[in-house]
């Protein structure tokens, strides 16, 4: 197993840094991360790897608790999607008994808790992952991979040595493979609240062989956004109002554009709008075929009975047999919207990320809201140079007059209390911020 990790993920993903540029422009290779750990401040390197000086070290960063991601274990991630179901299962088992081991000393439980990790691959595993990392591990928070790579079936019949290429990206709300409905009940019988860490890494145009910054800028974001609208238009959020759904690392931004684009969208593509305004037998044929015989000049004017009969067939555009974009999450207005989106996502934020103000600007976001950051600390990347400067880097939004006190608050404490908390109310019992939590949750 341990070689079979070496061979599958780790060399492959070393290799493709190695390869020269011209090898992979021709394989269609993108470029990965390089150098992507601190190395200049080596306390802070060893920091992340020894949970007791972590322990000690909190006070120095200003947190009081935290939720504890991998850094580089990241790359575990990735395995939610391995097709070998032997490799999956195994490495995330040993990754999830690992942690549970590593933070068994419940001194630390005061201040800090790690997560579990769920593959998502199936239904079943995702299941019986989360009852055993609660159940046996006794972790109480998890984070999960927000897609899976389906096969598409035709190619894979046709082309099968390209089916691992040739794939579709199934998010688990709408159009998936499975019926997630069983895996989101889980986690609310389990009082767990998923939190999404998707990379978008060859995804669109992020497929440049050489340059890692035209590939990494954006890319949480577009696998967050995919997952979010599969969530939000797959009516997760309807059949299942008690759950949290956190996304983390690609900020706020992004949300704060789906939010009014789900609105907008609604307001133009909802069942009545296209009624009243797009279906084609509202087309008032005659009409355009006065004015195209009086205006239409040169080639339009040579062929006015082609044009004609043009515009007659327009009344007969067939309707597809899936035609209502909203129908699943039952929206009736845009209140529904704001209830279903708003109180349900949590959105994992850096420090230095200056857009993370956009949350809460009740000028722009419909209906005047505030959504639902997260301070996402990213100790342990090369994005933190200092990790006792973190807090004070999102304390900048404040400074600059971009938030209020209360939706600062909010940012680095409130909502994620919420998050973890809203579900399980005991989330925090024991904890350094026990009290203060208990006010949060009413």
């Amino acid at each position: 197993m341990v070689d079979a990790l070496e061979r599958d993920v780790f060399k492959p993903f070393y290799d493709v840094q190695t390869t020269p540029a011209a090898v992979r422009k021709d394989r269609g290779i993108q470029m990965q991360g390089w150098w992507a750990l601190p190395t200049k401040n080596s306390l802070d390197r060893i920091t992340v790897s020894l949970p007791r000086l972590l322990y000690e070290r909190l006070g120095e960063m200003g947190i009081d608790y935290s939720v504890l991601y991998p850094t580089f274990g990241l790359i575990f991630d990735t395995l939610c999607f391995l097709p070998s179901k032997e490799l999956r299962r195994a490495t995330l088992r040993a990754y999830n008994t690992y942690v549970a081991e590593l933070f068994g000393d419940h001194a630390y439980a005061e201040r800090m808790t790690p997560v579990a990790i769920i593959p998502m691959y199936t239904p079943q595993e995702a299941i019986e992952e989360m009852e055993y990392a609660v159940n046996t591990l006794g972790l109480k928070s998890v984070m999960v991979h927000g897609y899976a790579r389906r096969n598409v079936p035709e190619l894979a019949r046709r082309y099968p040595d390209l089916k691992y290429h040739a794939d579709r990206l199934d998010t688990f709300g709408l159009d998936s493979d499975y019926d997630y409905d069983p895996v989101w009940a889980k986690f609310q019988e389990l009082k767990l609240s998923p939190s999404f860490h998707s990379q978008g890494y060859g995804w669109g145009s992020r497929r440049s062989p050489t340059n890692f910054t035209y590939n990494h800028i954006g890319q949480f974001a577009s696998a967050q956004e995919a997952l979010a609208k599969s969530l939000f238009l797959g009516g997760v959020t309807r059949r299942f109002p008690d759950l949290r759904f956190a996304f983390l690392e690609g900020g706020v931004a992004w949300a704060s554009n789906l939010y009014a684009d789900l609105v907008g969208h609604w307001q133009k593509r909802s069942t009545e709008a296209v009624l009243e305004y797009t279906a084609p037998a509202l087309l008032d044929v005659g009409l355009m075929s006065r004015l195209t015989e009086q205006y239409g000049t040169g080639r339009i004017a040579g062929n006015l009975d082609s044009v004609k009969a043009a515009y007659a067939a327009m009344l007969e555009a067939p309707r597809p047999d899936t035609w209502d974009d909203f129908e699943k999450c039952g929206i009736t207005g845009v209140e529904d919207i704001r209830d279903l989106f708003v109180d349900k996502f949590f959105f994992g934020c850096e420090a230095d990320d200056p857009m993370n103000a956009l949350a809460f600007d009740t000028r722009i976001n419909p209906l005047g809201v505030r959504l639902r950051p997260v301070l996402g600390s990213d100790i342990g990347h090369f994005d933190v140079l200092d990790m006792t400067s973190v807090l004070a880097e999102a304390h900048e939004m404040l400074d600059k007059g971009l938030c209020n006190e209360a939706e600062f608050r909010d940012f680095v404490f409130a909502n994620p209390v919420r998050l973890y908390g809203q579900l399980n109310r005991d989330f925090f019992k024991g904890t350094a911020v026990e009290r203060e939590a208990a006010a949060v949750l009413g």
